[in-house]
């Protein structure tokens, strides 16, 4: 999942986009109104975790343009200010819900977890099995028929996505968007890369392979015996 954060006090953006991370969630930053409003108009993001105050353009205008934009996107708004009316104005020019500041990075995610449950998204489960496979997101380990599995947090994320969307196909320019941040060049092969890692790390010798390729379309996690991949 991708995230961007918009928020002007550099050091609680970094310390929120880093502990995003450790969460295995992909993280693009921005300082500015203006800067959010030419990412977000780019890139199909998750969650924007917005700041109300804003050099250049406000939280309440860029909140405002991303909906007439006609955007779906989740927006938890931020703010140091802690009136009622503050709030109203928040959720009113369409923000999905609104944190005050001082804040435990904790309840963010807490937050985040429950915006995607509204939306029906499984980020809110804590573990994920198909098969013999188990994941928990939480925790961010993995096992094939009980025995560990080794991912790096780029493979657990990938992996995850997939997990996410299981049984869906998934093109490699939506992993592209979602698993990897703006400094990732689109015309790598890092997806094949990665999936092929994958692979050996979850469909290894003698296991029944639940990482399928569905031909000229993308990948997609299925039990086995079902949607059998067209290439692998």
């Amino acid at each position: 999942m991708r995230f961007l954060v918009v928020e002007d006090d550099a050091g609680l953006s970094a310390a929120v986009a880093r502990g995003l991370r450790e969460h295995a969630y992909v993280v693009d930053v921005a300082g500015d109104g203006e800067s959010a409003l030419y990412q977000a108009s780019i890139t199909p993001y998750d969650v924007i975790i917005l700041d109300l105050s804003l050099p250049k353009v406000d939280g309440l205008e860029v909140c405002r343009r991303i909906r007439h934009a006609g955007s779906a996107v989740r927006i938890l708004m931020l703010t140091a200010r802690g009136r009622t009316e503050d709030r109203v104005h928040g959720l009113d020019s369409g923000a999905d819900d609104y944190l005050p500041k001082p804040f435990e990075f904790e309840e963010l995610l807490a937050r985040v977890r429950a915006l995607m449950r509204r939306r029906g998204d499984r980020v809110d489960d804590p573990t994920y099995r198909l098969a013999d496979l188990e994941i928990d997101f939480l925790a961010q380990r993995v096992s094939r028929a009980g025995v560990p599995v080794d991912l790096t947090t780029k493979e657990f994320t990938l992996l995850a996505y997939l997990a996410r969307n299981a049984g869906r196909v998934i093109g490699r320019a939506e992993l592209t968007e979602h698993v990897w941040d703006e400094n990732h060049d689109p015309s790598s092969n890092a997806v094949e890369v990665y999936i092929n890692r994958l692979r050996k790390k979850i469909d290894g010798p003698g296991r029944q392979p639940l990482i399928q390729t569905r031909r000229g379309a993308g990948y997609f996690l299925a039990r086995p015996g079902a949607g059998q991949a067209e290439s692998r």
